[in-house]
């Protein structure tokens, strides 16, 4: 019998929203958007409620998975800003936009912020992030 880290996290609940799925795990969430779909304000509010239901007294992180291109409001990265126990935001994606489009988003941002190519690198950074704000507290 094998104790320690789970290379394949549970998925503690899924969200079917109109723009696509968001699982969340023990301490981060992924969101997969579908594909042409417009994040607006409205949607992001959406997802900040779903962070406040699973980690209201708790740090976490955040991955955007982009395997569909989809429109995003700037103006969400603001009020992220504002969710001070959003220690770790990560976007995954393989296509070159994606990367160009990161560099403006992470101006808006301005807090924590990686690309990742990987999935599994994502999921680790964010880890090592969380791990590091609880040895600051």
């Amino acid at each position: 019998m094998k104790f320690g880290f789970t290379k394949n996290p549970m998925v503690i609940k899924e969200y079917s929203l109109d723009i696509g799925t968001v699982q969340v795990y023990d301490n981060y969430i992924v969101a997969n958007f579908d594909e042409g779909a417009t994040v607006t304000l409205e949607r992001a509010y959406q997802i900040i409620g779903i962070s406040e239901i699973h980690f209201r007294d708790k740090k976490f992180g955040y991955i955007s998975l982009r395997k569909n291109s989809y429109a995003i409001d700037p103006i969400i990265y603001t009020y992220l800003r504002g969710l001070e126990n959003l220690i770790a935001f990560a976007i995954v994606s393989k296509k070159e936009i994606d990367m160009h489009n990161f560099k403006i988003e992470k101006m808006f941002y301005k807090k924590n912020m990686e690309f990742f190519i990987e999935y599994d690198n994502a999921v680790a950074w964010i880890k090592k992030r969380l791990k590091r704000k609880k040895l600051k507290v």
